[in-house]
């Protein structure tokens, strides 16, 4: 209510997969605010700072600025991914995830891979480098060996050449 954009007909989008759920409402964030400032404290700039200040006078929000960590928080505690926080179409979308992890729990995956996993649902890819990043007491021969794992699996699959390598979800 509070970040909407009234000049816009659009209504407010709730769609439901079986992965995620998205919500999506109408208007941008302001400047100078990006969808990565929302994953850090930030200063609250509301796009309608009346009906923002009447949610809090009523106790329907606690603090201006600290919505996007405390959903950030509740995922997290749950056991989910982080939130996706996008601009889009005119508008804005959160997106919250279902983890993969706990469906792929019977492939009999190690923490590494599970790690890389994660990564992947975040970032759409991972190259060897940042797996090694995000594992790094482990030898590269090992963390090849657990991407291989995750091909033959068919979970992922292996691009480019050489240096160029990354993986991403089949």
């Amino acid at each position: 209510m509070a970040h909407r954009a009234y000049s816009s007909t659009a209504n407010v989008h709730v769609s439901i997969f079986d992965d995620r759920v998205e919500v999506w409402n109408p208007g941008k964030l302001p400047e100078p605010l990006t969808p990565e400032d929302l994953k850090k404290e930030h200063k609250s700039i509301p796009i309608n700072p009346l009906i923002a200040h009447a949610l809090f006078l009523i106790k329907y929000i606690e603090r201006w600025g600290t919505g996007t960590n405390d959903i950030i928080r509740y995922c997290v505690d749950s056991g989910l991914p982080e939130p996706i926080f996008r601009e889009e179409a005119g508008g804005f979308a959160v997106v919250l995830r279902k983890s993969k992890i706990t469906e792929l729990s019977e492939l009999d995956l190690n923490e590494r891979q599970k790690k890389a996993i994660e990564f992947l649902m975040e970032h759409g890819r991972i190259t060897n480098r940042e797996y090694h990043i995000l594992c790094p007491i482990v030898t590269r021969e090992t963390l090849r060996k657990d991407l291989n794992d995750l091909v033959t699996k068919k979970i992922i699959v292996k691009r480019g050449v050489k240096r160029g390598v990354f993986y991403e979800f089949t």
